[in-house]
């Protein structure tokens, strides 16, 4: 045997080496994808390609070779999203609303291969989780103008879900009529309540009327269906073009800077990966400082808490549960700790997740 054939002899066994280290690899990215499934995490998590990068070139001496080896890995990890890609292809994803909606667009950003379900309201997209109808629901929390989505606050702290990410997506307001209708014909604009506040300045600076609805495209989709040109939608351009109605005017929000933050609820909660926030609910006891003393704990152990709101508990006159999201994360020790010491101050106490922003 010549050295040509050595070689070759040698490249087959470790070609049938590798063949079996990729399977395997793969099986445990089936896993992977479960997990991620499981907890409506993203596929990509460049933190963590970065980090089997770097480990991986640290064990190939030769640096000509290292250059190589970092392109394989780069590869490979490619393979491997696209493996996971298809195996969440059947991810049932719940938004409120239809096709057009800023949730609908916010699932689009979070799940790009998965089904995307609208459903009428919140709680029943919520509650379709709950069931386990879908794996995850991409409902929004907060708005950066018109503050917190009271009923998605209230499904946190009743329900069982959990928040495993969180996106920011900037919203603009757009004026949506029937092709041909002029804006001294508007008498009456209908949205939902949050478009609605966003828009408040200048729909008191036309003296319009308002009307509320379930979510902003099905107003775009109402308006499309009559024959009233006097009402118009407040919704995205998205559901201008979805439902052939022409954009008015742009950006009736009153700050340029309007953005809503979606958070995907699954019912597992997320304790592999590192999230850079936490959020959790709370009551306390009816004592003078027992608010104070469970904001006092939260710091103490290191967490900046950057939100910190109030809502009434419908079931209780006058008694309230509070919501904190800090930065850190809630599974570290200090987390543990921290938790053990709110519990003293704490009727009741619910972690709902650890997550990133993107």
């Amino acid at each position: 045997m010549n050295s040509l054939e050595e070689a070759r002899e040698a490249i087959s066994r470790v070609d049938g080496e590798m063949a079996e280290l990729f399977t395997e690899r793969m099986r445990a990215a089936e896993q992977v994808a479960a997990y991620k499934k499981e907890h409506g995490l993203p596929i990509t998590d460049a933190a963590r390609e970065a980090e089997v990068i770097r480990r991986g070139a640290e064990r190939v001496e030769d640096p000509i070779l290292r250059e190589y080896y970092v392109r394989f890995i780069q590869e490979t990890m490619a393979l491997s999203r696209a493996y996971q890609t298809r195996l969440l292809e059947g991810m049932r994803v719940a938004y409120s609303g239809t096709e057009g909606a800023f949730a609908h667009i916010a699932t689009g950003k979070l799940f790009p291969s998965a089904k995307k379900l609208g459903f009428p309201d919140f709680e029943s997209a919520y509650r379709a989780v709950e069931r386990g109808d879908c794996d995850a629901a991409v409902l929004p929390v907060e708005n950066s103008t018109n503050g917190e989505v009271g009923q998605v606050m209230d499904l946190m702290f009743s329900g069982g879900l959990f928040i495993n990410r969180m996106l920011d997506l900037p919203v603009t307001q757009d004026l949506l009529v029937k092709q041909g209708t002029s804006i001294e014909e508007i008498r009456t604009v209908i949205s939902h309540p949050q478009a609605l506040g966003q828009c408040a300045a200048r729909i008191r600076e036309m003296g319009w009327q308002t009307e509320e609805y379930p979510n902003t495209a099905l107003a775009a989709k109402f308006v499309a269906g009559t024959n009233d040109r006097t009402v118009a939608a407040i919704a995205s351009a998205e559901a201008a073009e979805q439902f052939g109605l022409a954009v008015l005017e742009r950006n009736l929000n009153a700050s340029r800077s309007n953005t809503t933050r979606f958070a995907v609820f699954t019912r597992a909660e997320n304790t592999q990966t590192k999230g850079t926030c936490s959020a959790l609910m709370f009551t306390v006891r009816n004592e003078a400082g027992a608010l104070a003393r469970a904001i006092d704990v939260i710091g103490h152990y290191g967490f900046n808490m950057r939100t910190l709101r109030s809502r009434p508990m419908k079931e209780l006159l006058w008694q309230y549960y509070f919501y904190v999201e800090a930065e850190g994360d809630l599974h570290t020790p200090d987390g543990q700790n921290m938790l053990r010491a709110l519990s003293v101050f704490c009727d009741k106490l619910k972690p709902v997740g650890c997550y990133t922003v993107s």
